[in-house]
């Protein structure tokens, strides 16, 4: 498989609108090895389009517990399952995706017990392993990733990825405000994934729930402006900005054409590219 990230699901937060982009997910083909990132609503599909066979899953990365980054995760592996998966998988997330997966597979337990029974199928809950983790190096055989926590409140332990190889490295920023240590974290690294927000639009979806107030002192305090997420890149000198959880991007006035707009009228020392769910951007040779 060629090494490359795949932006699967673009906008952030985690309602779906009829014709907008899913919830956050991607998919990193790192020295041939699949590794997915985040499990938002659509993961499954996704993956599939992306010219992924489910029953090659390996490595799976939770980045925090809000439900537009793993509400799919469960639904995923047992669609896999069904498909042919019968070598083991990782599960890496912060504290609490052991609970998720241990509770997912109760619900499922007649229908896992009645597929080992009826034809033949591996154990799912023998094929799959949690790993929980905090920030630092993380020990995952064959793979460099590190781990650094950022500023998501009221979400506590919601972390940035780092993947490194020889000669590649690319860095999953997560759901964060802006945070200057990430630009450490990320220093160098060919590529940045980050979250970005455009401002015009975040009254206007606000208006559209029934907590607009709270919605929006939560989008304020735990996101990044589209223009601090360019900073950041910047001062990271990373080689390429890929922009995604954007908010908004499926509201009236507030979508793709508006997002085209405001990254075309962008000065950045930082090519910047504008996520989009499907997009594939390939390691240089």
């Amino acid at each position: 498989m060629t090494d490359r990230v795949v932006l699967l699901g673009t906008k952030g937060g985690p309602a779906i609108r009829k014709g907008g982009p899913n919830p956050t997910s991607h998919l990193l083909i790192m020295e041939g090895r699949p590794i997915v990132v985040d499990c938002g609503i659509g993961v499954t599909r996704a993956l599939v389009e992306a010219d992924l066979a489910l029953n090659q899953l390996d490595l799976i990365f939770i980045t925090h517990l809000h439900s537009d980054h793993y509400l799919e995760l469960g639904p995923l592996l047992h669609t896999a399952w069904t498909s042919g998966l019968a070598t083991p998988v990782q599960i890496w997330g912060p504290e609490g995706i052991a609970s998720y997966w241990a509770s997912f597979v109760k619900a499922m337990e007649f229908d896992i017990n009645l597929r080992v029974a009826d034809e033949g199928r591996p154990d799912l809950r023998k094929l799959v392993t949690c790993h929980e983790f905090g920030p630092g190096t993380l020990d995952v055989s064959g793979v460099s990733v590190s781990a650094l926590r950022v500023e998501h409140p009221p979400v506590t332990d919601c972390f940035a990825l780092r993947f490194d190889t020889p000669g590649w490295s690319v860095v999953f920023g997560s759901d964060t405000a802006y945070f200057s240590p990430l630009a450490d974290f990320a220093r160098g690294a060919d590529i940045l994934i980050h979250e970005a927000m455009l401002m015009e639009g975040v009254d206007a979806l606000c208006a559209r729930t029934g907590n607009a107030e709270r919605l929006k002192t939560h989008l304020l305090n735990s996101h990044t402006p589209l223009e601090q997420a360019v900073q950041l890149a910047e001062s990271a000198n990373v080689g390429q900005l890929l922009l995604n959880h954007l908010v908004p991007i499926d509201i009236p006035g507030h979508g793709p054409a508006e997002w085209k707009n405001a990254v075309s009228k962008l000065t950045s020392s930082v090519p910047v590219t504008l996520g989009m769910d499907g997009l594939s951007v390939e390691r240089d040779k």
